[in-house]
């Protein structure tokens, strides 16, 4: 393991429990019946223990969209062409009369006030020069994970620390919730190849549709995915998501881990994200106290992700677009509950017979 990586997770250590102690304290007092706020309650106490507050006051918002394609896309997994992923980067980073980025998440990230970075972690394409464009391919897309490793352990190593270093510059430019996202077509099929070897599932427990693919594509997708898990038998979380990854799946594993190693929030989006969540989990065990998962997605794995990672989803929408659009969407719920902790008045301070 590279030494920089190797002191990332070691600088991951538990959220603040005397934080969460305070924390839980303070919201016995606030002016509401116990419990009134649902489970905005948890997720407050969860953001004060990653933050170190009982007050806690997230200064930003950043969404980190992570570009790579897939050599497994060359076999019919995905409804669309490869070509859509350098379309799409150039989307993100289109001029619009609304503001920076034409897509789905630069008009969620305008409306909630949160700022949007995009990295070609590997993209198979010239793509053109862009001031916001962060460049830090290696090599443009995977190998085909059902006859080789999607890339090698030294490659995986290098995008993760790719992605850590956008998310301490992000952090640097004022974010406190990172959310980490995505972009690659095929990708749902090297996230479904990491869920299965690391939840020791079968490949059809854990494959979706991805972009809308049909029952025949969908079986193709499961036997592609089958072919790969017996092609290895991997088990080392590094090697799992170097034999069936992406780089954008290392560089989302990158960023997840800066931001737990600077004690500040993730908020995961769909199921490609929460693979990248597997392996950080299966490497530094405390990342789970920093993550917050948006919503459960439209993709059948992704509730047993979050079921092995013991944490609750925020709402469901049926969302599967990825981009981090899930994750933007469930920012303005941890802020607010965030907001409650910190500026609701207890009983005492307002004067109100408590219970």
């Amino acid at each position: 393991m590279l030494p920089d990586l190797t002191a990332l997770l070691t600088a991951i250590q538990p959220a603040d429990a005397a934080a969460m102690d305070r924390a839980r304290a303070r919201q016995a007092q606030l002016t509401k019946p116990a419990g009134a706020l649902g489970d905005l309650e948890d997720l407050s106490v969860r953001l004060a223990g990653v933050l170190g507050s009982e007050r806690p006051d997230p200064r930003g918002v950043a969404v980190i969209v992570a570009a790579g394609d897939h050599g497994v896309a060359r076999v019919g997994v995905s409804a669309y062409p490869p070509e859509v992923t350098p379309a799409m980067v150039a989307n993100f980073l289109a001029d619009t009369p609304a503001g920076p980025g034409g897509a789905a998440v630069n008009a969620l990230a305008r409306a909630v006030g949160a700022r949007v970075y995009v990295m070609d972690a590997g993209v198979n394409a010239e793509l053109p020069e862009h001031p916001a464009l962060v460049r830090a391919a290696l090599r443009r897309g995977t190998h085909d994970l059902s006859v080789q490793a999607a890339m090698s352990v030294d490659e995986a190593q290098a995008l993760i620390l790719s992605g850590a270093a956008l998310a301490r510059r992000a952090i640097e430019d004022g974010a406190d919730v990172l959310i980490p996202g995505e972009m690659g077509i095929g990708n749902t099929t090297p996230a479904a190849a990491i869920t299965a070897r690391l939840l020791g599932l079968d490949a059809a427990r854990v494959t979706g549709r991805g972009t809308g693919v049909d029952d025949a594509r969908l079986a193709h997708k499961v036997a592609v995915i089958r072919t790969a898990l017996e092609r290895t038998p991997a088990t080392d979380p590094l090697e799992v998501l170097a034999e069936f990854g992406g780089f954008e799946i290392a560089a989302m594993l990158g960023v997840m881990l800066q931001a737990a190693a600077s004690h500040r929030g993730v908020i995961l989006d769909g199921f490609v994200e929460g693979s990248a969540a597997l392996v950080g989990a299966a490497l530094a065990p405390h990342l789970r106290d920093f993550l917050f998962p948006a919503g459960e997605c439209a993709e059948i794995g992704h509730a047993a992700q979050l079921a092995h990672l013991g944490l609750k989803p925020m709402f469901h929408l049926n969302l599967r677009l990825g981009e981090g659009t899930g994750g933007v969407l469930a920012a303005p719920i941890l802020l607010g509950a965030a907001a409650t902790l910190r500026e609701m008045r207890t009983f005492a301070e307002a004067g109100v017979p408590g219970a």
